[in-house]
C-alpha cells in the first residue's frame, strides 16, 4: 500500500512513521509537513518521500490544492494529522490551518481519486459531558464553544460530514483519541502548552505538591498505540469514527501519585481558570483558558468499537504514557523532525 501522511512529522505522525517502517504491508509512504526533515535524515523520517506543504497557507487555495493532489496521487489512503496549536493569540492563523486546511486536504483527495481518507478528530470534538460514564462514537460533537481547539475539532467533524454525503465512493474514516504521550515531544509539548518560563528540570525530582482543578478527570494514550490504530484503519479500510484511549481513567490522585509523592493540593475550577487566563493574556504561558474549559467538560471514552472493529487493545497504560512524557519534558527531549527538535538544535 502507498500512504500519504499530513503532519507526519509531528507528535502522532512520528509515531505512524515508526509502525509504518515495520510493516510490510506499507510499500511506500508520502510526508507531507509544513516544515519537512532535511539533511542527512534520522529514522523513522527516512522512510517517507517528503513534499513540504503548509495547507494553511493564507490566499487562494489553488497553490495548496495542486501541491497536495500531487503528493497524493497513487495513494491507496491518505492519513490527515495537520493541526496547529499555536500561536494561540492568534485565532484567524489556527483556523485557517484546521479548518481551511482540512477542507483543502478533503478537496484533494477527491482531485487525486484517494478512495481513503483518515482523519485525526479527538475528544476534544465530543459535547459536553455531565458525569463519568464512558461514551461511545454516538455521542454528539459539537465541541466545547469556549475552547478554540474544540470548535476547531468540531468544525473538522462537520467537514467530514459533509465529505461522506458528496463523496459517496469515499471510505471516511476518523480517530478520537485521547491525550497522546510519548517521551520524544518532551520539548515540543513544553513550548505548546508550558511556556519557556516553566521550569522543566523540577520535573525530574519529586514535586512539594501538585496543584489540580478540583473534578478534573483525564484520558491519555501513548503515541504508539495510536499508530496501531492507524495502521488497523488504513489496512482495514474501517470507515466511521473510533475512540483511542489507554486503559486507566488519571484523576488527581494517581497524577500527585506519580509525580508528587501523593501530595494533592485541589484547587477550585473557576479559581485555577481565572489564574490560567490571566497568564495566558498576558503571555506567561501559551495556553489558553479554553483548554481548562474542554478538560473539565469532555466526555470519557468508551473504546469497545476499535476493540472490536480493528483488533486494536493499548499496550502502555495511560499512568505510564504520562510518565514517560513528564520525563521527556524534564529532559528537554525532542525527535528529528523540526517540529520535535528542541530549539536551538
Amino acid at each position: 500500500m502507498r500512504v500519504a501522511v499530513v503532519g507526519a512529522s509531528g507528535n502522532a505522525g512520528t509515531a505512524l512513521l515508526r509502525r509504518f517502517a515495520a510493516d510490510e504491508t506499507i510499500t511506500s509512504v508520502v510526508g507531507v509537513a509544513r516544515r519537512v526533515p532535511s539533511g542527512d535524515v534520522p529514522p523513522p523520517y527516512d522512510i517517507a518521500e517528503w513534499v513540504s506543504c503548509d495547507i494553511g497557507r493564507p490566499g487562494a487555495d489553488a497553490p495548496v490544492l495542486d501541491r497536495l493532489t500531487g503528493a497524493f496521487a497513487g495513494a491507496d489512503a491518505v492519513v490527515h494529522l495537520a493541526w496547529l496549536i499555536q500561536p494561540s493569540h492568534v485565532r484567524s492563523a489556527l483556523r485557517r490551518t484546521n479548518v481551511d486546511g482540512t477542507r483543502r486536504v478533503i478537496e484533494a483527495v477527491r482531485r487525486a481519486g484517494v478512495p481513503h481518507l483518515v482523519a485525526a478528530s479527538s475528544v476534544g470534538a465530543y459535547s459536553p459531558a455531565p458525569d463519568e460514564v464512558p461514551r461511545r462514537e454516538q455521542w454528539p460533537t459539537e465541541g466545547i464553544r469556549s475552547s478554540e481547539y474544540s470548535v476547531d475539532k468540531a468544525a473538522m467533524e462537520r467537514l467530514l460530514d459533509e465529505a461522506e454525503v458528496l463523496q459517496p465512493d469515499l471510505v471516511v474514516s476518523r480517530l478520537r483519541p485521547a491525550l497522546i504521550f510519548q517521551k520524544h515531544v518532551g520539548a515540543e509539548i513544553q513550548r505548546y502548552f508550558l511556556g519557556r518560563l516553566f521550569p522543566a528540570r523540577m520535573l525530574s525530582e519529586e514535586l512539594p505538591s501538585l496543584p489540580w482543578p478540583r473534578g478534573l478527570r483525564l484520558q491519555g494514550v501513548h503515541a504508539d498505540d495510536v499508530a496501531a490504530a492507524y495502521r488497523e484503519v488504513v489496512v482495514r479500510r474501517v470507515p466511521g469514527a473510533f475512540n483511542i484511549a489507554a486503559d486507566g481513567v488519571l484523576h488527581g490522585q494517581d497524577v500527585a501519585d506519580l509525580l508528587a509523592g501523593g501530595r494533592l493540593l485541589e484547587v477550585a475550577p473557576a479559581a485555577a481558570r481565572a489564574g490560567l487566563a490571566a497568564a495566558w493574556h498576558a503571555h506567561a504561558v501559551p495556553t489558553s483558558p479554553g483548554w481548562l474549559d474542554m478538560a473539565m467538560q469532555v466526555p470519557l471514552l468508551d473504546t469497545s468499537r476499535a476493540r472490536h472493529s480493528l483488533g486494536w487493545a493499548p499496550t502502555i497504560p495511560a499512568a505510564r504514557a504520562l510518565r514517560e512524557l513528564v520525563d521527556g519534558i524534564a529532559a528537554g527531549d525532542g525527535g528529528g523532525s523540526p517540529p520535535l527538535r528542541p530549539r536551538g538544535r
